[in-house]
């Protein structure tokens, strides 16, 4: 075993999903499955002698399910987790459990046809592996229920045409926002320190398809804003969070001094759907000066190349600083750029959001 290898345990009661997990994820140079197990049991007697880096975890199983695993696992020995099961559908009580008690990320298995499924999102699942490993794990503490694919860019979905940027200064700004691993609970934070009347704001965050329903009605039970999942032709309006639907890009567009947003299918943008530099090139050309742009938490550089054009197109720019990130990827990449003109920690972020929208 190579030291500089990411150490992954498969933990799922399919043999067929080990058996493929452990080929795919083994073939990737970076990557090395130590061990796998049938159930959580087994997986605790294997944890005392060996000490992976990551973990993938099925849902149902037998003797103990993943999420009681997932928990005991959190306060005891906090370790990322990746959540791999058919189980965690239709933004259900599972993923956002999953989420609350530490999961890194959610894959969603379909039901029938997995092992193609597996095979076929290689790179996915091994940059999600990577991402994990990079991850700052917290140990979980109870909380208070909340009142094979290429990267392409954005022209996939919007052409970069600097031709027409929005010259018209409006009364009102747009918030476009961008996080991806570590951004559930990041947003929440700075979501719930807006007061009722708060900036129009649109957020991506990379999240499957289905979660993203359940996860905004779940910030809106405990956010003075409003917060729902976006619908195609929603305004952007004071006091409204649109948070972008999972597979689906999200673009923000312009009808004279008011903004909506437009839900579009596209191919994956650097390696997602929604992408936020699909989101940041919308508000680079038809918000231009009245955008506000942050970038938080997350795996990789999607964001930082939208977010440059927002620069260029006169927009205000905010990035989360290291220290208060879960990955600093997205942000630090934006920042290389030289798109960011504040670098703040997350419980700052609000307070200047709502300074330069005033």
């Amino acid at each position: 075993m190579k030291e500089d290898k990411i150490k992954v345990m498969i933990i799922d009661d399919s043999a067929v999903v080990r058996e493929t997990l452990s080929h795919i994820l083994g073939s990737d140079p970076e990557i090395e499955v130590v061990a796998t197990a049938s159930d959580p049991v087994f997986a605790a007697k294997k944890m005392e002698t060996i000490t992976p880096d990551v973990i993938t975890l099925d849902v149902e199983m037998p003797r103990m399910d993943g999420l009681t695993f997932l928990r005991k696992l959190m306060v005891s020995r906090p370790t990322p987790v990746i959540v791999c099961s058919s189980k965690v559908e239709s933004g259900s009580d599972n993923a956002l459990k999953a989420l609350d008690y530490g999961a890194v990320d959610l894959v969603l298995k379909p039901k029938i046809g997995t092992k193609t499924f597996l095979e076929e999102s290689k790179v996915m699942l091994c940059d999600i592996v990577k991402a994990a490993h990079a991850t700052k794990v917290k140990t979980y503490t109870p909380k208070m229920p909340f009142q094979g694919i290429p990267s392409v860019s954005a022209d996939a979905v919007l052409t970069n045409d600097e031709s027409n940027p929005t010259e018209i200064e409006t009364t009102e700004k747009v918030v476009v926002i961008g996080a991806s691993t570590g951004g559930t609970e990041a947003l929440r934070e700075v979501f719930e320190m807006f007061p009722a009347d708060g900036p129009g704001i649109v957020a991506v965050l990379h999240m499957p398809e289905f979660f993203t329903a359940s996860f905004a009605a779940r910030l809106d039970s405990v956010c003075r804003m409003n917060v729902r999942e976006a619908k195609d032709g929603d305004p952007v309006t004071r006091g409204q969070i649109l948070i972008a639907p999972g597979n689906k890009h999200t673009l923000l567009q312009r009808n004279g001094a008011y903004y909506s947003v437009q839900i579009k299918d596209g191919p994956l943008v650097t390696r997602h759907r929604p992408s936020v530099d699909v989101l940041f090139r919308s508000a680079a050309r038809y918000a231009g000066k009245n955008a506000v742009g942050v970038i938080m938490t997350g795996m990789g550089d999607d964001g930082a190349r939208g977010m440059s054009e927002m620069k260029h197109a006169g927009a205000y720019n905010i990035a989360q600083d290291e220290a208060s990130c879960v990955v600093f990827g997205m942000p630090n990449e934006a920042i290389k750029l030289k798109a960011i003109d504040k670098v703040l920690p997350l419980k700052k972020i609000a307070e200047e959001v709502l300074r330069v929208t005033r």
